[in-house]
């Protein structure tokens, strides 16, 4: 017998996209309307491949509910499931945990949650396939739930649902933490996993996959995303294939400008590190964040004139493709080593600055003026760094700046 599912996890929706600074509104909003485009992208490959059922490991929702219209959105695409005779599986994560989720909306009779009280079998008898499975009762999970799962159905293909850290990884909060050996013990085939945002074939023997998330949220979620398609061929697990579906996607470039000396040739260095990831992105919306690295005489020019070279990024961006937008633009640049015999003009001012920011008298003078301002912010906004940091960041930043005027 042979049949097909898909996995997927971490829908998030309704979730905000982090760190998008566009000038264009209507830009932002298409951004954000990303996460629910690619969900229902996924509705229409599970109907046009005819799978068996589709399982959600947890995280469909972002947190709670500000009004109702995400639920109706999630009923509506799974009632697109229930006509075509799709079942879906699904178990609650810490973001739409039981306790989080105060709002609600009747989902369609195809569809089984898992229960938070006790790991629950779904058994799907024409094809002798049993779905184990448990939700979080609550945002912080600390218990390994994996571990009160029951026993396999012997001569059934036997899957475990489950939204956890499974081993640890990093930038994601430890919830119903596992081995892999804890759930290769429970003799399950397959292990649909949820929580860790990135694709990952923890195991091949049982499988266990993490799908990552449908759909990059912040620049901290760069590359394609999406979910699962699993073939199983009596009993086995015979095919495992990503399913991309991300409608919108975040890229890095990381621009080498060593020796560049005017604004066209750093723009073309930058053209050419930025095109492949355009072309990766196949036409999608495509939020790129590019840094610039390596000493060059650009670099206070560049410090000084900062929107204005954004601006020109940008458009450089755009003759690669109109969907191309510009997240940050992030210097790293330092300035050339000057030789030992020196000479007139800006490199006479660059020795008169030479030694500023060691002053002790400068120093003190402007530790003051920083104090006195991080005094004036809305409670902890000026405690996120030491003051030597950011007096150390802030003398450097304005010695780029006197000498990128001056420059220009």
């Amino acid at each position: 017998m042979r049949f097909q599912f898909i996995h997927a996890a971490d829908l998030h929706l309704g979730s905000p996209f982090v760190g998008l600074a566009m000038h264009d509104e209507e830009i932002a909003k298409r951004f954000s309307h990303a996460s629910r485009e690619a969900f229902s992208d996924l509705v229409t490959r599970a109907v046009d491949l005819k799978v068996a059922f589709l399982v959600i490991a947890g995280d469909i929702y972002d947190g709670d509910w500000k009004d109702t219209s995400i639920g109706l959105f999630f009923n509506r695409e799974l009632a697109r499931l229930e006509r075509a005779g799709i079942p879906v599986y699904l178990a609650k994560g810490n973001h739409d945990a039981e306790s989080v989720i105060t709002k609600a909306v009747s989902l369609p009779p195809s569809v089984q949650v898992f229960p938070s009280t006790k790991a629950k079998t779904f058994e799907i008898e024409q094809i002798k396939v049993a779905l184990h499975g448990r939700s979080f009762p609550n945002r912080s999970v600390t218990e390994n739930l994996s571990l009160s799962y029951p026993p396999p159905m012997p001569g059934w293909f036997n899957i475990g649902v489950l939204h956890t850290s499974c081993d640890g990884r990093q930038n994601h909060d430890n919830y119903a933490p596992c081995a892999v050996t804890d759930l290769a013990s429970r003799n399950y085939q397959y292990w649909g996993l949820g929580h860790i945002h990135e694709y990952e074939e923890v195991c091949r023997s049982p499988w266990i996959i993490f799908p990552g998330n449908l759909q990059g949220r912040s620049i901290k979620e760069c590359g394609p995303k999406g979910a699962v398609l699993i073939d199983v061929i009596d009993g086995e697990v015979t095919l495992v294939q990503r399913l991309i579906l991300d409608k919108a996607r975040w890229e890095t470039a990381s621009v080498d400008i060593t020796g560049i000396e005017n604004d066209r040739d750093a723009l073309r260095r930058i053209e050419e590190a930025a095109r492949p990831l355009v072309d990766q992105a196949e036409g999608r919306l495509l939020a790129l964040r590019i840094s610039l690295h390596g000493a060059s005489s650009l670099h206070c020019r560049l410090k000084a004139c900062m929107d204005s070279f954004s601006d020109e990024v940008q458009a450089t961006l755009h003759r690669l493709h109109e969907d191309v937008w510009l997240q940050r633009l992030v210097l790293e640049t330092t300035e050339p080593t000057r030789d030992a015999d020196g000479a007139v003009g800006l490199l006479d001012l660059t020795a008169m600055l030479d030694g500023t920011e060691t002053d002790s008298v400068l120093r003190a003078a402007a530790a003051e003026e920083l104090s006195l301002i991080k005094r004036k912010l809305p409670g902890g906004v000026g405690d996120s760094a030491s003051n030597t940091d950011e007096l150390d960041s802030l003398l450097a930043e304005a010695r780029a700046v006197v000498l990128g005027r001056v420059d220009s």
